[in-house]
């Protein structure tokens, strides 16, 4: 024989306190209620009146509200008291006047009747605690979804303002300094024809504007490299390596052992995993005082890893680390492409920064 589901489960009958409950689970345990206040009177019958079973009325009062409400306990209630003011009339209890077994059942039912007012409040605060819970759980996911979306118009709008620097870094400033260079060059030109003392000095000020002009191109060229395909990414970060190497005199290095992988490309994978290293490097670079820098892409178990290991200084401590907006912006990258974001320091000294981005059986 199968048992009913609030007594083959017990979380099932718990769940009868929310206002999500089943109405198959509630119907059952309507019948279930009925059933055993029919028991407990024949009980009460056969015992007669030297054993009180008035306790054992509260259980089917109990389950009546939890089932149907306070109408339904209180029917059930009226039920119980007659039954047990019944039964032992039939079982032959004879009384002095009929006052005692209206008093006895007007005591007896106005204890039935508290005991369904307190748990019908109980049941009342529990539906108002559930939808409190409801309303928060919804506004904190609306809050979060309008967190991510912000933080996601945050990068575009960064990527945006990064295109449009180098723009205006190569076809404006790089621009002008090349006229600029050019009429030093003519300057130092005449200078020469005439002799002048000046000369040498007006060639070395053509060369700091061609340095000018060579990092101008290298900045424009950094920030220029928003948008990356998946087949474009080995060879940005190649050249990223290279470039650093010359711009700030440190040996950086770039590893890729393993064959090319097809990525994603509708939600800017390789831009993502491209501007992760491109900070990770820059912050070895600028905070750690790293001389060698290796850049890694390979790919293991399903998984694409990117690792950007240095021997610079390390991080601080946590406690005193804080949160870098570098780390953050790092960390949210890695999040908007699915990816787990990790970076520790090295007991030897340097840092480690991963970014593991699994990837589909297809891919």
């Amino acid at each position: 024989m199968n048992k009913p589901s609030f007594l083959a489960r017990p979380e099932a009958a718990m769940s009868l306190l929310t206002s999500r409950a089943d109405p198959m689970l509630r119907s059952q345990l309507t019948l279930a209620t009925c059933a055993l206040v029919i028991v407990i009177g024949l009980a009460d019958f056969k015992l007669g009146t030297e054993v009180s079973m008035q306790v054992f009325y509260f259980l089917p009062v109990v389950l009546a509200v939890i089932a149907r409400g306070w109408i339904f306990g209180i029917g059930i209630s009226v039920a119980c008291v007659t039954i047990w003011v019944g039964g032992d009339i039939a079982a032959g209890a004879r009384y002095s006047s009929l006052v005692v077994p209206l008093w006895n059942a007007s005591i007896t039912l106005t204890t039935y009747l508290v005991l369904v007012w307190l748990l019908s409040i109980l049941i009342h605060l529990q539906h108002d605690l559930e939808q409190r819970v409801e309303q928060r759980t919804s506004a904190l996911a609306s809050e979060i979804a309008e967190r991510k979306r912000l933080e996601k118009n945050i990068l575009e709008i960064s990527e945006r303002e990064r295109r449009s620097i180098g723009h205006d870094l190569h076809d404006g400033l790089s621009q002008h300094l090349t006229g600029t260079a050019i009429t030093g060059q003519l300057l130092a030109d005449r200078l020469q024809e005439r002799s002048a003392e000046e000369t040498d000095d007006a060639r070395k000020l053509v060369n700091l504007v061609k340095t000018a002009i060579a990092q101008t191109r290298q900045m424009a060229k950094g920030l220029l490299l928003a948008d990356i395909d998946a087949e474009g990414l080995l060879s940005a970060l190649s050249e990223f390596c290279a470039t650093t190497t010359e711009q700030f005199r440190v040996t950086c290095t770039f590893v890729n052992k393993d064959p090319p992988v097809s990525l994603p490309s509708d939600n800017g994978v390789s831009s993502h995993l491209f501007r992760i290293a491109q900070e990770a490097v820059r912050n070895a670079v600028r905070h750690g005082g790293a001389k060698h820098i290796d850049v890694s892409l390979h790919t293991r178990n399903h998984c694409l890893t990117l690792m950007v290991q240095d021997d610079g200084s390390g991080l601080p401590p946590a406690s005193q680390r804080g949160e870098g907006l570098g780390l953050r912006i790092m960390a949210h990258r890695a999040q908007m492409i699915g990816a787990t974001f990790a970076i520790e320091r090295l007991p030897t000294g340097g840092t480690i920064v991963r970014c593991l981005l699994p990837l589909s059986s297809n891919e």
